[in-house]
């Protein structure tokens, strides 16, 4: 409740309310935080629940997880599991360096607990990130998880390369790997999704390290089928459902200008169609293929369903902007009868 009435509006003022200003004057905090272990310390005391589990076999402390774009070059890394949270994915992170899309980019719908974003991959590269891992001392204390995008620059037939060199820059350093081929902010990445594109992409990455894939809620459930043949033919470890959507359904009155800017819609708004995509691939591969739930989990209620559509672990995003921490250990609590 203190998060809600005193640090989120204080939060959402600065820079005149520029969602991207909070995001980062946040992240420097969190950054600073991370460099102190006492502090963490007192963070974990407070936060930190244990609801242990195996999947890809990858062991979780627990299976609240922080989603891809939250922490995009890993700055604060040792912060995360100490705020809860059972995992903690950084990136999304291209081979080449890029400053995304022009700013503003990042905006709030308040009424509808949701975000609208055309960041376009904006992030310092691979081998920034993996110099950063590298200088970190590590364990930070729960699984860390690698996005991986194209860069924009590089053309289409070239994509499987460009996700190779972030790979093996990367390699050493992540517990798991997630192919994001379904963002909408990047021109043509979505295309990617495809037989094709991603078997050649699969065959070139699936190998030591688990690698996901990150899939589209805008895909029709025979498109999805079709790209879960694919990931079960090249052995990818799972799947994550779902990114953000082009879609604007559910949006409330107030928040419908705003929600008119382009880009994918995240938070309340996606969640039942990320959770029907969540119940579809876990019946459709039967199993096969874990299922990481993402999409509109913005209290312990949603947290609850997306589990029992099916999903063996959750990311936590805008929920997370919206309700604070304290939600990463609702969450967890609400779940006490986990799939396995």
């Amino acid at each position: 409740m203190i998060f809600e009435r005193v640090v989120r509006p204080g939060l959402f003022r600065l820079g005149g309310g520029d969602a991207e200003v909070a995001h980062e004057w946040t992240l420097r905090r969190l950054a600073g935080l991370s460099r102190r272990p006492a502090a963490l310390a007192v963070l974990r005391a407070r936060y930190a629940v244990r609801a242990p589990r195996t999947v890809f076999g990858v062991e979780f402390p627990n299976p609240v997880g922080l989603a891809a774009g939250m922490d995009k070059d890993g700055v604060a890394l040792p912060a995360w599991p100490a705020l809860g949270f059972g995992f903690v994915e950084v990136g999304t992170v291209t081979a080449r360096p890029q400053p995304g899309n022009p700013r503003p980019r990042l905006f709030r719908l308040p009424a509808s607990e949701a975000v609208v974003n055309r960041m376009g991959f904006n992030n310092a590269g691979a081998e920034a990130l993996a110099a950063r891992l590298t200088a970190l001392p590590r364990p930070i204390g729960a699984p860390l998880g690698i996005s991986l995008g194209k860069s924009k620059v590089t053309p289409l037939d070239e994509a499987v390369e460009d996700y190779l060199a972030s790979y093996r820059a990367l390699r050493e350093h992540g517990d798991y790997f997630a192919v994001n081929v379904s963002s909408p902010n990047t021109p043509g990445l979505r295309s990617l999704q495809d037989r094709a594109h991603l078997d050649a992409i699969l065959a070139a990455l699936v190998g030591e390290k688990p690698v996901l894939v990150k899939i589209a809620p805008d895909l029709t459930e025979p498109a999805i089928a079709e790209l879960l043949e694919v990931c079960l033919a090249r052995g990818a470890a799972g799947v994550i459902a779902t990114n953000t959507t082009l879609a604007r359904d559910g949006l409330a009155p107030v928040d419908r200008a705003r929600g008119a800017e382009t880009g994918g819609l995240s938070g309340r708004p996606l969640a039942d169609r990320a959770r029907e995509v969540v119940t579809f691939v876990h019946r459709e591969a039967d199993g096969r293929l874990p299922v990481i739930g993402v999409g509109g989990i913005v209290d312990p209620d949603a947290a609850a369903r997306m589990f029992d559509a099916g999903a063996a672990l959750v990311q936590l995003y805008t929920g997370f902007i919206y309700r604070g921490p304290a939600l990463v250990r609702a969450a967890i609590r609400a779940t006490p009868t986990l799939t396995p």
